[in-house]
Parts: C-alpha cells; sequence; structure tokens
C-alpha cells in the first residue's frame, strides 16, 4: 500500500479540468494559445502526453495568463514521471513538472491544486521532510483534504519500519514474533527518535477519518501506526492493548469495506 498526497478527488478534478479545458479556451483572444489548448487537449486524452506537453508549452509561451495553464503543463510532465526510476530522462519530467507548479504558486500563492501536486512529487520521489512540509501545506489551504492528511500519516510509519525490523533483528525476534522490542537499549533509542512522529501520524489518520469516516486507507493506516508503535511500549500489557486495537482497526477496515461493496452493487454510481 502506497501514501498518495494527492486525493483521489483532487486528482480526478485536475483531470476533468484538462478534458474541459479547451472549452473554457475557446472564448480567449489570441487564437493560436486556444487552437494549442484544444490540440494539447486533445493529445492528452488519448494518451499521448509528449504531444500534450508541446500544445501546452506553446500556449503558455502565447498567454501565460490562461487559469492553471501551468498546472495542466505540469500534470502532462507528471504522467510521463516513473516513482521510483532514477533514470535522468525520467527525472526531469518530475523537474519540468515542479517548475510549472512554482511558477504558478508564484503567480497565485494559494493554488491548493499546484500545492497539492508538489507535494506528491516530493513524496513520490521520497523526499519525505519536503512531502510533509508542503503536505502541511495543503492542509493549511485545505483542513479537509483528506489525502494530504492520510498522507501524513503514512510518512511516520514509511520511516519508522525500517528502523524497526533492524531492531527486531538485533534483537534475534521473527516478523511474527509479539513485542515489545526485546532490547532495552534499543527499543529506548527508537521510542525517542520515532514515537511523538508515530502519534502525530496517528492524529493525522484521525483527522482524513472525520473528513471522510469510510476512508478504508486511513483506516487501514490506524492499524499499522498502532501496531508499529506497540513495538516501542514498555510492557508486554501495553504492547498486547496496541495491539488489541490494531486489530480492530483491521476489523473496521474490512467491514466498511464490505459495506461499501454491497452498496455498489445496489447502485454502481455510488462512492
Amino acid at each position: 500500500m502506497s501514501g498518495i498526497t494527492l486525493s483521489n478527488a483532487r486528482r480526478a478534478a485536475a483531470i476533468v479540468m484538462i478534458a474541459g479545458f479547451a472549452i473554457f479556451a475557446s472564448g480567449c483572444d489570441k487564437l493560436k494559445a486556444r487552437d494549442n489548448i484544444n490540440s494539447g487537449t486533445a493529445a492528452f486524452k488519448a494518451g499521448r502526453f509528449p504531444e500534450a506537453v508541446d500544445h501546452f508549452k506553446l500556449a503558455v509561451e502565447l498567454d501565460p495568463s490562461i487559469p492553471n495553464i501551468r498546472i495542466y503543463l505540469a500534470i502532462a510532465y507528471i504522467q510521463q514521471y516513473i516513482p521510483g526510476t532514477e533514470t535522468a530522462e525520467n527525472k526531469k519530467y518530475a523537474e519540468a513538472a515542479m517548475t510549472e507548479l512554482n511558477e504558478t504558486l508564484k503567480q497565485d500563492p494559494k493554488n491548493v491544486l499546484a500545492t497539492a501536486y508538489i507535494a506528491n512529487l516530493y513524496y513520490q520521489r521520497k523526499d519525505f521532510p519536503k512531502a510533509q512540509e508542503w503536505n502541511r501545506k495543503v492542509v493549511e489551504l485545505d483542513p479537509k483534504d483528506k489525502g494530504a492528511l492520510y498522507t501524513l500519516g503514512v510518512i511516520p510509519w514509511t520511516q519508522f519500519v525500517g528502523a524497526d525490523r533492524e531492531a527486531r533483528n538485533n534483537s534475534k525476534m521473527k516478523p511474527e514474533d509479539p513485542g515489545p522490542i526485546k532490547d532495552v537499549k534499543d527499543r529506548a533509542a527508537l521510542k525517542e527518535k520515532y514515537w511523538a512522529s508515530l502519534t502525530e501520524g496517528i492524529e493525522y489518520e484521525k483527522k482524513a477519518l472525520a473528513v471522510d469516516a469510510e476512508y478504508e486507507n486511513a483506516m487501514a493506516y490506524m492499524n499499522l501506526l498502532i501496531r508499529y508503535r506497540a513495538d516501542l511500549q514498555d510492557t508486554k500489557e501495553q504492547y498486547q492493548a496496541d495491539v488489541k486495537e490494531a486489530d480492530d482497526w483491521v476489523q473496521k477496515t474490512l467491514e466498511t469495506t464490505k459495506i461499501k461493496a454491497e452498496r455498489k452493487a445496489k447502485n454502481p454510481n455510488a462512492k
């Protein structure tokens, strides 16, 4: 399971805006800009993203005042970016997108869509401090952006999981062995470093669930954050209490998934 800083709703809205961009642009005075917007939109809808980039770049050059035009250019770059691939060719797509998004924010510092895409790019590039910084900016602009809240919970777990596994290995503990971590010194060091961030992550997932009580992804990470943080508890009783709470979140996730599937079966248009 991966964290996604850009909520599905916000991502879908951006794609819809691109698909409908030609209609908006038809009233523009500059004929060439309009034509390139139309051509870029058609190319984007057909999955010809390099071609879409070329047309949107021309539209930017002809009329950079068109609302959100740089965001659409950035999205066309992002569609070609493959997270985790460290080739120079791949990196240039992320960097080009970042340039356009930052230019958008120079003109409109409170543009939440541009901010969310920057946060997403930092997350996909595994620059977690920057991803946290920019997701917090998203939440400042839109406190109900559940995708940003969710990802602010995912990041602490992502940063902790490797250290937890290493500490378990050092204590000769198998993955299925109950905690907490046996080596007291290792456990204390990890607790000092990670307890606060894991706890903050849990609070962010709670906020995401306050926005959407049926947000299964947030439920799933409530389970993971609580279950892994349990390894830092001081006693077996505390560990067992946390594991029980984590198990409860697993059950809630399964129940919610079932309810939504049944709702979808009755009404295919239901969310």
